[in-house]
């Protein structure tokens, strides 16, 4: 089933939560709703499911207008952040609630029982009950019940957010695989950024109860529109800069000449220019490396992060990142001079961000 927004608006006194949001939501497609704190994603997400109404707009499933439909006759499995499982059932009847309630025949009930139960890998937990259960049980619970009705869509919010970082890593590949083996359409709402890349065929960024940018995770990390989609999604070096010469791909930071694409743009204009971390490389010991972009630092901060080293670097008093090797953060100091290159093709340029931050990414 495709879902369909039109200029949808909703208001809780005087304050605006979607402001005439459109989107659709393609048959089959996982698309995640991510943005910081009253964004609107969660409003956007209860207004599909019918439980707030919009002050304005359409909501189509398919050809089929849904304005004004209770929440029970929209045909949708819905995931909330508490699961919402009956303590006094067990797995089974859990599961097994929205059919009884819908009257299936006892027969076919316990047949789709076991089908959900061998989807979200239950198997032996049907007689228990929900505290026993630990909480990647519980979610899969909540999921196979929402799934057992066969559904037009699936509404997830913030489904594993109550769940330690280990078993959220776990979860989100198995409910991305339960979705694409079922074929379902489903909206995602999360505030979690990694999330959001890992797990969806497309993210909506949202801010201020529109959508900012909507794309596949690559183009939404890669190609950011906006200085807050780059500042929102990952980590980004945001720098304020001002064109010098847009024929040739020269702009102007703090005094310094940095080099990038400039289509469209025109000499004196001012722009953001966004770096990830990873596409800066970081020189010591006077080396100063063959790429356009040259920038003289100190070393300020050195964090260990696994996989990578991040290491926090000043330039001209602001704090720019840049991620290492475990060997290339052995060989470094604080207080330390060192240079940062990147190339033309690793720069975005983008229209001045208004999102706070004018250098880091949070």
């Amino acid at each position: 089933m495709k879902i369909t927004l039109r200029d949808l608006s909703k208001r809780f006194g005087s304050t605006v939560a979607v402001d005439r949001l459109s989107l659709e939501v393609r048959e089959g497609e996982l698309v995640s709703l991510v943005g910081g704190s009253g964004c609107g994603k969660t409003t956007t997400l209860r207004m599909i499911a019918g439980f707030e109404a919009p002050d304005a707009g359409e909501i189509w499933f398919d050809d089929r207008p849904v304005v004004g439909v209770p929440p029970r006759k929209r045909g949708l499995g819905i995931v909330f952040q508490s699961y919402a499982l009956f303590p006094t059932m067990t797995v089974a009847e859990n599961i097994a609630f929205g059919l009884r309630l819908a009257r299936w025949p006892e027969a076919r009930t316990r047949e789709r029982v076991g089908e959900m139960i061998e989807l979200t890998k239950l198997g032996g937990l049907e007689a228990r009950y929900a505290n026993q259960l630990s909480g990647g049980q519980q979610q899969r619970v909540a999921l196979a019940r929402a799934l057992a009705r066969k559904p037009l869509a699936l509404l997830l919010d913030e489904p594993l957010s109550a769940l330690d970082a280990k078993i959220r890593l776990r979860l989100r590949g198995e409910i991305r695989k339960i979705q694409q083996d079922v074929g379902i359409t489903t909206v995602y709402v999360t505030h979690d950024q990694e999330e959001a890349l890992s797990i969806a065929d497309r993210i909506a960024v949202m801010r201020d109860g529109r959508i900012e940018q909507i794309g596949p995770p690559e183009e939404i990390y890669a190609a950011p529109r906006t200085g807050f989609v780059a500042d929102f999604i990952g980590i980004s070096n945001l720098l304020p800069c001002r064109v010098r010469s847009a024929a040739q791909g020269v702009l102007e930071w703090e005094g310094e000449r940095l080099r990038a694409r400039l289509p469209g743009r025109t000499d004196g204009e001012r722009v953001m220019l966004s770096v990830r971390p990873e596409k800066l490389h970081l020189l010591a010991g006077g080396a100063t490396g063959t790429e356009a972009n040259r920038l003289q630092g100190v070393v300020e901060v050195i964090t260990f992060l696994g996989p990578v080293v991040r290491v926090e670097v000043t330039v001209h008093g602001r704090p720019l990142w840049v991620d290492v090797s475990h060997a290339g953060g052995r060989a470094l100091e604080r207080k330390k001079p060192v240079t940062l290159t990147f190339a033309t093709d690793d720069a975005v340029v983008l229209a001045p961000s208004d999102s706070g931050g004018d250098t880091i990414a949070r």
